[in-house]
C-alpha cells in the first residue's frame, strides 16, 4: 500500500488557530490535547480531554453543541478514538447540530501509548466515506498545509454538522500525555465559563 501524502500535525491545527473566537468551545483529545496548547493560548472554553474514555470525545460535543446551539462547538479525535466508536457519526448526523465540527486528527498510529500502527493505517479506509455514509453531509478531507489553508474558510460556511478528516505525520514523542490540570478541575473551569457566557449574551440583551 502507498504511503499517502501527510502534513505536519503542527500546520493542520495552527491553520485552525485565527478562526478560534470566544464563542468557540474546543474539545481536544489524545495527541491534539499536546499540539493545541502550544500553538493558542489556553481558553476558558478549552477542554483537553486527558485523561479521556477513549472515543467519547465526538459523543461528548455532540451534547454540547445540542445543549450550546449559541456556540461553535469544534472536536478533534484522533482515528484510534474514531475506530473505537464509528457509531459516533451516525449519532451526530442523526443528532444534526448545525454548529458542530469534527476534526479528524489521522496520523495512522496510537501515538499517545506508544505509536502503534492503527488498523486504518494497514487498510485502505476512507474516512470521507465513513463520515458520508453515516449520513454527515459536509466531509472535507486534506492531507497537504496548503490545500487545507485554501479549503478550511469554507469549510465553515458548509451545514452543519461537518468533518474534516485531516492526514497528519505522527510525532512519534511524548506518547504519555499529562493532562494540563485534573480533570475535575477541567470540568469546573468549563463549567464556570460557559456561565460566564451565559451571563455575558443576557447583558449583551
Amino acid at each position: 500500500m502507498n504511503r499517502p501524502t501527510r502534513m505536519p500535525v503542527a500546520d493542520a491545527l495552527e491553520t485552525l488557530t485565527p478562526l478560534r473566537t470566544d464563542r468557540t468551545l474546543l474539545i481536544t483529545n489524545q495527541g491534539s490535547a499536546r499540539e493545541w496548547p502550544k500553538l493558542c493560548d489556553t481558553h476558558p472554553l478549552d477542554f483537553h480531554y486527558i485523561p479521556s474514555a477513549m472515543s467519547e470525545a465526538i459523543p461528548l460535543a455532540v451534547g454540547l453543541a445540542i445543549a450550546r446551539p449559541d456556540l461553535a462547538v469544534w472536536v478533534m479525535t484522533g482515528d484510534g478514538s474514531l475506530i473505537m466508536n464509528l457509531g459516533c457519526l451516525i449519532t451526530a448526523a442523526a443528532a444534526a447540530p448545525a454548529n458542530l465540527s469534527i476534526f479528524l486528527i489521522d496520523n495512522g498510529v496510537y501515538e499517545v501509548t506508544g505509536g502503534q500502527k492503527t488498523p486504518s493505517s494497514q487498510v485502505d479506509v476512507d474516512f470521507a466515506a465513513l463520515a458520508s455514509g453515516s449520513g454527515i453531509k459536509s466531509v472535507l478531507r486534506a492531507n497537504e498545509t496548503r490545500m487545507w489553508g485554501a479549503r478550511v474558510g469554507g469549510f465553515f460556511d458548509l451545514p452543519g454538522p461537518r468533518f474534516a478528516w485531516l492526514e497528519v505525520e505522527p510525532v512519534f514523542e511524548n506518547y504519555l500525555l499529562d493532562p494540563p490540570c485534573p480533570i475535575a478541575e477541567q470540568l469546573e473551569r468549563l463549567q464556570l465559563a460557559l456561565v460566564d457566557h451565559d451571563r455575558g449574551h443576557q447583558t449583551d440583551h
